[in-house]
């Protein structure tokens, strides 16, 4: 979908941050967009992801539970921002659940698919930006930071899964994935995805 941009990554890449400077660079270059998260971006989501982030459950029930907090997310705010021309940055989508429920639970790329099938509705983004970063040697990691959700909590090598997942993914959709090597100066990565966006014409 035009205008419609995705970011992408592992746990504690600075993902959170450069969405936020993006925010403040449009902001001060006055280009409107709308800014929302998976799961989320509405009550229903909010809802849905705080069980998501809190409670143990099988595979299939999160895939399902992320399918449906998007199908919910799609229709009251993504698709009607889109239908009024704006631009929308979404805090993670389709591709997490590729990643983490595809790879790293294991349920295959095919099966996540089908779950997701008429959650996403050819609602598909126009770029990802995906921030290519070893979650092993993550900011949060680096910085000793305390963990506060189930997916954080996660295995070392379960979130080497969802990273091969993410790089496998950036290979299969090489067009539509923009690649950023986060930086130790947040501001030359934010400087970076800035230009990129800039260089495909979503962006001034």
């Amino acid at each position: 979908m035009k205008n419609f941009i995705t970011f992408e990554g592992c746990e504690g890449v600075g993902k959170s941050t450069q969405i936020r400077y993006l925010k403040e660079y449009l902001q001060k270059t006055n280009q409107p967009a709308l800014f929302t998260r998976e799961p989320g971006g509405n009550e229903v989501g909010e809802k849905i992801r705080e069980i998501l982030l809190k409670e143990k459950m099988s595979a299939l029930c999160e895939a399902h539970l992320f399918a449906a907090a998007r199908i919910e997310h799609i229709n009251t705010v993504i698709l009607r921002a889109l239908n009024q021309g704006m631009l929308v940055i979404c805090d993670r989508y389709i591709d997490s659940s590729f990643a983490y429920q595809g790879f790293a639970r294991g349920l295959g790329l095919e099966k996540v698919m089908q779950i997701n099938e008429f959650a996403v509705n050819n609602c598909m983004p126009q770029y990802t930006v995906f921030l290519d970063m070893n979650p092993l040697n993550s900011w949060r990691k680096q910085k000793g930071k305390v963990i506060d959700d189930r997916m954080e909590g996660e295995s070392g090598e379960f979130h080497l899964k969802v990273y091969d997942g993410f790089k496998r993914l950036s290979q299969a959709y090489a067009d539509r994935y923009i690649v950023i090597e986060p930086k130790p100066l947040k501001e030359e990565t934010s400087q970076s995805i800035i230009d990129a966006l800039r260089k495909r014409g979503i962006i001034k």
